[in-house]
């Protein structure tokens, strides 16, 4: 068989491992860097990939050939974690964080998440759309070619509703993959303050109709202080599987208030955040088989000192991605490589540990391995290419985009970080 197209001569190539599971603990460290490489790609999906010239066998006066020189190449990076359609912004914030305000004191203040939630239901479908492509746009020029995106701004059907369609909408429209989650379950709404309960039987009313329309593929929970209590979550999280929902939760970001205890007994796909997770919790997510989902850049956006404990969660043999939980409040990026240089910097994460974390552990976590987050043959050919002589310095030279092409399905999408239109 011929390749349709051969990307050779690159300095390396990033290959990780499928198990036909996510990596845990020590299988992180491990990948095949393969030098002086190459990539073929037959009809969108990978043929082969391989070293120095044997790529000829697969060439014939119809093969596209694509030099890339001075350049690495990954699988293209997944982003497990994001909040992408919202109104407005929120940069009023920052001097009150600058000033050493917390998130949960500018909530309680009705500010934070509060006023994008008024933003996002003021805002048209119109409005909500071209801002979000406008944001994926810039995940795909620094690399990124799946998203999960949740909705949550919403908090009400109408808008939940209008957020999801949105994300539907940019997944008929662009080639990189969105992943949908539901997420309703963000904050609990102003009028139900009083009786959080209550609006807990709001969102479980909207999961038929979610379903129904086909606008969801996972349910995800905030478990956290002065949000939803750890039998909320729960309760939520139960009731979203008997819809057919799989599952995520967010917990443990501020306090432990048993999120992670959740997370074990329903062995959901993935927690999210994990900054103040306790020791028990980590050998209970690990025996679990539930993936960590860290978020560095929250915490470096909010100013704090406590970062994932990702070294102790690989030590107990634990599955972890990167993410950027892209948000206009706790981490307004659309970066993900700048992610990935916190997650050697501040999480202390070898380079291979880190690109394992957003290619095939990310692809586990948005239940896309089969497809992506590789290089088997059979798999798309979604590829990263960046400037670089090898894989270390694309997280040493930090806060620039090396990107240089983006290739989803075998097709260039992103070419000198510039869209392809």
């Amino acid at each position: 068989m011929k390749a349709d197209k051969i990307l050779y001569n690159l300095e390396e190539v990033f290959s990780p491992k499928d198990l036909g599971r996510p990596l845990r603990g020590k299988e992180m460290n491990e990948a095949d860097i393969l030098k002086n490489a190459y990539i073929a790609i037959k009809d969108g999906k990978i043929l082969q990939i391989g070293q120095g010239d044997a790529y000829k066998s697969l060439q014939d006066e119809h093969t596209k050939m694509v030099d890339l020189k001075g350049c690495v190449a990954t699988p293209g990076l997944i982003d497990a974690h994001t909040h992408l359609v919202y109104g407005g912004s929120r940069e009023n914030e920052f001097a009150m964080k600058l000033n050493g305000m917390k998130y949960l004191d500018i909530l309680a203040a009705g500010g934070g998440i509060l006023s994008t939630l008024k933003a996002t239901k003021e805002a048209s479908f119109e409005t909500l759309y071209d801002k979000t492509r406008n944001l994926v746009e810039q995940f795909m020029i620094h690399g990124v070619t799946a998203v999960e995106a949740k909705s949550g701004y919403g908090i009400e059907l109408d808008t939940e509703v209008k957020e999801l369609e949105v994300i539907k909408k940019i997944n008929e429209d662009l080639k990189v993959e969105l992943v949908p989650t539901f997420m309703a379950a963000h904050v609990i709404a102003e009028k139900y303050k009083d009786d959080p309960d209550k609006y807990v039987d709001i969102v479980i009313d909207m999961m038929p109709k979610i379903k129904e329309k086909g606008l969801a593929e996972f349910c995800d929970v905030f478990c956290e202080k002065d949000v939803f209590t750890a039998e909320q979550s729960k309760r939520i999280l139960e009731e979203a599987r008997k819809n057919g929902f799989k599952l995520r939760i967010h917990s443990d970001e501020i306090a432990d208030i048993g999120g992670t205890k959740v997370a074990s007994e329903l062995k959901v796909r993935s927690a999210e955040h994990l900054m103040v997770i306790s020791d028990e919790s980590i050998k209970a997510l690990a025996e679990n088989n539930v993936i960590g989902n860290l978020l560095p850049g929250t915490t470096f956006s909010l100013m704090e000192d406590t970062y994932a404990p990702a070294r102790k969660m690989l030590e107990n043999g634990m599955a972890i991605t990167l993410c950027t939980d892209s948000n206009p409040g706790s981490c307004p990026t659309a970066n993900l490589q700048f992610i990935m240089q916190l997650g050697c910097f501040a999480l202390k994460l070898t380079p291979i540990e880190v690109f394992n974390a957003v290619t095939i552990n990310a692809a586990y976590s948005i239940d896309r391995a089969k497809t992506m987050g590789s290089f088997e043959e059979g798999k798309a050919a979604n590829i990263s290419v960046f400037e670089a002589k090898n894989l270390d310095y694309l997280l040493y030279f930090f806060a620039t985009n090396l990107c240089k092409k983006v290739y989803i399905d075998g097709e260039l999408v992103v070419d000198q970080r510039q869209l392809v239109k």
